[in-house]
């Protein structure tokens, strides 16, 4: 547990599952608070009863209108994206309703809460973690309207940075392969293919990630972080 002078607030979106589950739970046990994001007042109580004394914000990721009267005032150290949502298919099946619901959760919802959350951030002189992927970095077929929101995510990361960096605000972008997660079990349906968890890789190791990003040393940053499946010998 952190001493109560070394206690930092963290925002953290995508805490019911996933990659987002393991950061918000690894920050709790170290004694760190919480602040997570949920879609619905029934969904708060819930994130309250599963991560006992978080503080919950209702605000809809796929309502963009939802995020802006959220209060973000106060001490926050650092807001880590970690919510996502996909549907795959090629450009001649998507409808602009995959493509909008995509680019409203993994690229719109983050750009708005991250510049709401600016003022505090910058007070704390905090880090802004955006857990993107490998689809980020390239858009195979299938995947068009997800990388098209990956990439977006990552230039809002990149121009984030260097708008930022005068005010000490430190911008990471994580682009963890394939992970254990629900959302990668529902790609593997997509595709018809078995899902084996033990192929990819443990969404607690990306949390651990996140965490060595959260608590580096002020006198450098990592801009961004690539984590690839490891060998299965």
């Amino acid at each position: 547990m952190r001493a109560a002078e070394d206690r930092r607030t963290h925002l953290v979106t995508g805490a019911g599952s996933g990659i987002g589950a393991c950061v918000a739970r690894a920050l709790l046990d170290r004694g760190d608070d919480l602040l997570l994001v949920a879609r619905d007042e029934a969904r708060a109580r819930e994130l309250e009863q599963e991560y006992a004394g978080a503080r919950t914000l209702v605000a809809d990721l796929a309502d963009i209108a939802s995020i802006a009267p959220l209060d973000l005032t106060g001490p926050l150290d650092s807001v880590v994206h970690a919510a996502g949502v996909v549907a795959l298919g090629a450009v001649g099946e998507l409808s602009a309703g995959d493509w909008r619901s995509q680019l409203d959760v993994n690229l719109l919802a983050p750009a708005e809460l991250t510049r709401i959350a600016l003022p505090s951030l910058r007070a704390a002189r905090g880090t802004v973690v955006l857990v993107n992927s490998g689809a980020g970095l390239r858009a195979n077929p299938g995947w068009a309207a997800y990388a098209a929101s990956k990439f977006g995510l990552r230039a809002l990361a990149d121009a984030l940075r260097q708008e930022e960096a005068e005010h000490g605000v430190r911008v990471t972008t994580v682009h963890p392969g394939r992970t254990a997660t629900p959302m990668q079990e529902q790609v593997h349906a997509h595709e018809g293919r078995e899902y084996d968890a033990q192929e990819w890789i443990d969404p607690a190791t990306v949390a651990a990630t996140v965490l060595h990003v959260l608590d580096l040393p002020r006198d450098a940053t990592i801009p961004d972080l690539t984590l690839s499946p490891g060998p299965r010998a």
